[in-house]
């Protein structure tokens, strides 16, 4: 059975995948192609040494199987992608760096990109086509719904649920729940870079500070 592999997407957040992608492949004994996928390109190019085409051309290739991780940090595009990728019975791909760090009953649905030092804890649950990059981690009993982004050394503490698209920024803290009451980053919610979050945010709005505070038409909002 023949198989190849993609990175779906070959700006910034793919070419620092790349690597984890082909760490991947050794460590599961998978001699395969992988492929840069970028919509913009009309012909065939070389990116850090790996062919980088676009998506009819992936999709022209022959193979009984091909897998793609989706590498853009926009969730929203990301969501379409896999969509598009599901119904062209491409497999979402779920990468991770060889020191990333899994303890016990972690359950993380396909497609998740966990970036080198990442650490994710025990008794999490967490949605399709996660992003955690470098020195980011997700501590105990937490649940992460679909297409959340964590940013660079994101601080994800004890009993949190954070919803579907959240995007966290790099070094914001997320303060811990209780098992009773966990603290709730709502959908679709941006907590900005440095954000130090104390209690639950809603959805759609962006947070920023110290404590976190809304941030509406550039003007600080108390929540």
């Amino acid at each position: 059975m023949t198989e190849i592999y993609a990175i779906y997407g070959a700006s910034g957040c793919g070419r620092s995948l790349m690597p984890v992608a082909r760490e991947q492949l050794e460590r599961d004994n998978i001699q395969a192609e992988i492929y840069f996928i970028d919509d913009s390109l009309t012909e065939k190019i070389t990116i850090n040494g790996h062919v980088a085409l676009n998506y009819e051309a992936f999709k022209e290739l022959k193979a009984d199987k091909k897998f793609a991780l989706i590498a853009i940090a926009n969730s929203q595009i990301r969501e379409k992608i896999a969509i598009k990728l599901e119904q062209d019975a491409i497999e979402r791909w779920t990468v991770q760096a060889d020191n990333v760090v899994l303890m016990d009953e972690v359950e993380i649905s396909p497609g998740a990109a966990l970036s080198p030092f990442v650490t994710i804890t025990s008794n999490i649950k967490i949605g399709k086509c996660f992003h955690a990059n470098l020195y980011s981690y997700v501590e105990h009993d937490c649940v992460i719904g679909d297409y959340v982004t964590f940013a660079p050394g994101v601080k994800c503490n004890g009993n949190i649920h954070i919803e579907d698209h959240a995007y966290i920024g790099t070094g914001a803290v997320i303060k811990q729940g209780t098992p009773d009451k966990p603290l709730v980053i709502g959908k679709g919610a941006v907590v900005g870079m440095g954000a130090v979050v104390t209690k639950s945010v809603p959805p759609g709005v962006t947070v920023v500070g110290n404590p976190a505070r809304i941030l509406e038409k550039n003007k600080f909002l108390k929540f």
